[in-house]
This record gives structure tokens, sequence and C-alpha cells, in this order.
């Protein structure tokens, strides 16, 4: 069972703490307490690979966001929250993402985007629609409005952050895969036995020394001279020959 670090990230009082309980426990939580941090486990199975998730619920007030780069860097999954009654809580995560992208060094990391307490609809501040927009331009990062009093979306939330880390995980094995493959080919062409090349020269030599076969009787073969023969040897013809220039 692998282990995966999520975070919960937002201004106070959004209901971070209220979500988080609420997937863990299934507790709705009614009274407001800051906190300043609190860390839960549970065990999930998400597409049928079994998953331990620790979670850190974290301080939105402001005399601790100096502790929130620790959590960034030590995290693999964000859920950044906000209220819907509360249009500033929006605002707060837009300086939040970027902190997380200037600490990761990247922009592809798995975050879900949750606007909390949709129940209260008489006093929201904030349409479905400005958290769609705000998602485009996050990279279209998934987007939940959730309840947590109702447990609403809160689940779902939870396991698409946990998704987008199983993927990034198969992405990055894959690329090891063919930078180990690229790697190996070279070597495996060098240890390839190379063709043997006789030089031009030596392989002359070796039809010259092959023995001449024919008449072994002491009469001279055709084109050849015997050694008691006084008729002297013919003169070879030059050849000519033809240079293109």
């Amino acid at each position: 069972m692998r282990d995966y670090k999520l975070v919960v990230l937002g201004a106070g009082g959004v209901g971070k703490s209220c979500l988080t309980v609420q997937f863990v426990q299934g507790i709705y939580i009614d009274t407001y307490d800051p906190t300043i941090e609190d860390s839960y486990s549970k065990e999930i199975e998400v597409d049928g690979r079994a998953c331990n998730l620790e979670i850190l619920d974290t301080a939105g007030v402001a005399q601790f966001t100096a502790m929130r780069e620790l959590y960034i860097k030590n995290g693999q999954g964000f859920l950044l929250v906000y209220s819907v009654t509360d249009k500033k809580s929006l605002e707060e995560l837009l300086a939040i993402r970027e902190q997380i992208i200037r600490i990761k060094g990247t922009s592809n990391i798995p975050i879900v985007l949750i606007g909390n307490k949709c129940d209260l609809a008489d006093e929201r501040e904030l349409e479905p629609e400005e958290g769609i927009a705000v998602s485009k331009q996050w990279n279209k990062v998934p987007f939940y409005e959730t309840s947590a009093m109702y447990k609403m979306n809160v689940d779902d939330a939870f396991i698409d952050v946990v998704r987008q880390i199983l993927r990034k995980e198969v992405e990055q094995q894959q690329k090891q895969q063919v930078q180990t493959q690229n790697i190996n080919e070279p070597e495996q062409k060098n240890q390839q036995t190379p063709i043997q090349n006789v030089p031009v020269q030596q392989k002359q030599q070796s039809q010259m020394s092959r023995p001449v076969t024919g008449n072994t009787s002491g009469t001279a073969t055709k084109g050849s001279v015997g050694k008691n023969s006084n008729t002297p040897p013919k003169k070879a013809k030059k050849s000519r020959k033809c240079v293109i220039l």
C-alpha cells in the first residue's frame, strides 16, 4: 500500500476542517475552531489500488502562512478551498496556487478547486460560473462545489486529487522506461560483433599461394613451361587501358 500526502489549503473559515473530517470520519463539525495544523489518515481504494492518504489540514489565518511553504514542499496533491459565501476567499487562492507552482517548479500539479458551503444559497456571493472560470485559468483543474454539512461532492473531490497523483506516477514511470530504453540501445549496438575485414593485399597473396592442380605426370600443362624445355617463354602482351578523363 502506497502513502500519498494531501494538503488542504485556503483562507480561514472556508470549511477546510469540516471537509476533511467529513471525508475521513463521516462527521460534520458545526463549530468553528481555527486550525493550526491537524493531520488525518484514511485508507481507501482508488481504481483498484490500495492507498493510504495522509491529509494535512492547514491553518488559514495570516500568522501561520509561514508554515505553508513546508506543507507545499512535502505535499503530493492539493485541495484549494474557498467559500461561495466569501468572494475574497477565492481571490486568496490565486496567490496560494502561485506559491505552489513556485515551490514545485511546475504547473503540472495534482490540484482540485473546491467551492464549499454551496448549501448556503441565501448567503452566496459567488456563482458556479466564477469557479469554473478560475478552473479554466488553472489549466482546467477539476472544480467541485461542495457541502461539508450534507457531504455533497466531498468524497469525489478527495478521490479526484488521488487519481491525478496516480496518473502522474504512471506518466513518470513511462518516461523513465523510455529514457532507460534510449540509454540501453547504443550499448547493445556497441556490443555487436563487427564484421572482420580482410585487407585486399592479404587476400591477393592468399590466392597466389594456392597450389596449381592439373597434370602430375611430368608433362607441362597448357600455359605452363617445363623445367627441361629450351623453348623461351612467350612474352606477355601489353594490355591496353582506357582512361576516361
